[in-house]
């Protein structure tokens, strides 16, 4: 059942995922997209309903008297998101700040059905904790209990905090009280407008902007593409470079007063899964190997393998989150040794997602990235310093 919901999910993302996807498709198809543009103009109308209450102060945001940095994106997945959020609060803990990252933890396991209605009924959801990922020094959940990108977040940020609940105003809290934090970067926060941000960073991916430009559920887009107008600063990730003017000038015209900053994901090395041992990207050169990824954009991940010299035997895409069983992980071993397979090469997010094995006759590696600044001479530790601890109305 799960694996069905799975590859419905798939279908669904790729024929709302891009301009002309939709296009050229049966009766049905084009029955079900009628469907979603109606459901859209309802989603679309409750959105701004609810940035009108906002915004004209009928609904009054929480301030929890620190700074809170919000990061986040007008469409669902597939920005490269989670590295961004990595460096910003790697920067502010070595600037001396104590952090917290608040995320909702998507696909997280969830307590019981029969609790969570019993919780909501007697109004205990408020005042049960937040799940604590991390304390800012131990490791405290699993990725299953915590969610993937939270799990690896703490995992790699030893000295932050890490907490998840969907009511973040409460993980906030928990986080100033509880753990005497005084700075929180809010994960996947642009939407969240219950908790009062002081700075909006939104991220747009260079090669899949904004979808179809519909909003969800006929595209991607959680917002109308107008509403980025309320960023403090605009990336744009996933860039070589080049080619992005026409861009730049849209977000320009969207947004006339926020920075544009332009960044790419720059692969570093290569970890072992389940040894942590390294190699250099040159492992790659004329390396056979097998592709394995449960994420909302394989194509850019498999690309890059080959930028960098692997012979990409076969590839094995899944849903995005995707909870990868002992079986599949076996049989994706099984077939990479066939294909006379050196390695099998996977994202650092399905990484964490993996479960134990006894034996692993083929080397699993996850590819480590991180975030390179291409628009200006600064890197990006001297950006989020201008960004964080400087009050800046540069346009760029």
């Amino acid at each position: 059942m799960l694996e069905r919901l799975e590859k419905a999910e798939e279908r669904l993302v790729k024929l709302i995922g891009r301009k002309g996807a939709d296009k050229g498709h049966g009766r049905r198809t084009r029955a079900l997209l009628r469907l979603l543009r109606e459901l859209s103009r309802v989603y679309g109308l409750i959105v701004l309903v609810r940035l009108f209450l906002y915004e004209k102060g009928l609904i009054r945001p929480h301030a929890l008297g620190c700074q809170v940095i919000s990061i986040g994106n007008l469409t669902v997945g597939g920005t490269g998101k989670t590295p961004v959020v990595e460096i910003f609060a790697r920067e502010l803990q070595k600037a001396g700040r104590r952090v917290a990252i608040l995320s909702r933890g998507y696909k997280k396991t969830k307590a019981p059905y029969k609790t969570r209605v019993v919780d909501r009924m007697l109004l205990r959801e408020r005042k049960r904790p937040p799940r604590v990922v991390s304390d800012g020094s131990k490791l405290l959940l699993d990725s299953a209990m915590s969610g993937d990108e939270p799990y690896m977040l703490a995992s790699n940020l030893p000295d932050v905090a890490v907490l998840v609940d969907q009511d973040r105003v409460k993980s906030g809290r928990y986080a100033i009280n509880k753990l005497g934090c005084d700075t929180l970067v809010l994960d996947d926060g642009f939407q969240y407008m219950a908790l009062k941000h002081r700075l909006d960073i939104v991220l747009v991916d260079r090669t899949n902007p904004f979808g179809n430009e519909h909003v969800l559920p006929r595209g991607i887009l959680r917002e109308p593409i107008r509403n980025i107008n309320r960023a403090s600063f605009i990336f744009i990730t996933k860039s070589n470079g080049s080619g992005s003017d026409p861009l730049r000038a849209r977000l320009r015209e969207l947004n006339p007063k926020a920075e544009i900053i332009e960044c790419r994901h720059a692969a570093r090395n290569l970890t072992h899964v389940f040894t942590s041992e390294r190699h250099e990207l040159d492992y790659l050169k004329g390396v056979k190997v097998v592709a394995m990824s449960g994420i909302a954009m394989p194509a850019g991940f498999e690309k890059e393998l080959e930028r960098r010299g692997a012979d990409v035997v076969d590839t094995h895409r899944f849903a995005d989150h995707h909870r990868y069983s002992q079986q599949e992980v076996i049989n994706i071993i099984n077939a990479a040794k066939r294909e006379g397979a050196d390695a099998i090469i996977t994202t650092e997010k399905d990484a964490v997602r993996f479960p134990r094995l006894d034996r692993c006759d083929v080397p699993i590696y996850f590819l480590r990235v991180d975030i390179e600044i291409l628009s200006g001479a600064e890197d990006f530790q001297e950006c989020i310093s201008r960004i964080c601890f400087r009050q800046t109305s540069k346009a760029a």
